[in-house]
């Protein structure tokens, strides 16, 4: 059995060379653009674009190209340009994902991505696949976080 307190949350950085206004507003209003929904996502191929409500209790969703809407979470925190919340139902338990935006200078953002709450999930749901192989418990959502980061900050940058 896989021991519940050994579940700590992963934890992901990059670095963005744009300012922290400019990486947060690329996140939130481009998502549908950068988001590497082939293979994070619900619909993979079907995903016709991914919309992040910008408000606290605002919708994270990607609408299939048939116009249905699958949700990603709910936004439980918002403090723009520095941080946002929310929760996570593309896991098979409701886990938490959190954002933050520093800034270190005028034209350099560190990104970190806290994604929590794996005690939500059992022990078989832990080393099930997940987008990719090995789940939670092989490192599948520390390569994903980091492979989505890597997207966003080639976005962010492209339009600084």
């Amino acid at each position: 059995m896989t021991d519940i307190l050994s579940r700590p949350p992963v934890r992901q950085a990059t670095l963005v060379r744009s300012d922290a206004a400019h990486t947060f507003d690329t996140f939130v209003r481009t998502i549908g653009v950068w988001w590497p929904v082939e293979p994070f996502s619900r619909g993979g191929d079907r995903v016709r674009d991914v919309t992040f409500e910008r408000r606290t209790g605002g919708r994270v969703y990607e609408t299939w190209d048939d116009g249905t809407e699958h949700d990603w979470g709910e936004v439980l925190a918002w403090d723009p340009p520095e941080r946002f919340t929310m929760t996570w139902l593309v896991t098979p338990a409701r886990t938490e994902v959190e954002l933050t935006f520093r800034a270190l200078g005028p034209a350099l953002t560190r990104v970190a991505v806290e994604h929590r709450g794996w005690e939500a999930l059992s022990d078989e749901q832990v080393r099930a696949s997940c987008a990719l192989d090995g789940g939670y418990a092989g490192g599948a959502f520390t390569e994903g976080w980091a492979r989505i980061l890597g997207r966003l900050t080639e976005a962010a940058e492209r339009a600084a």
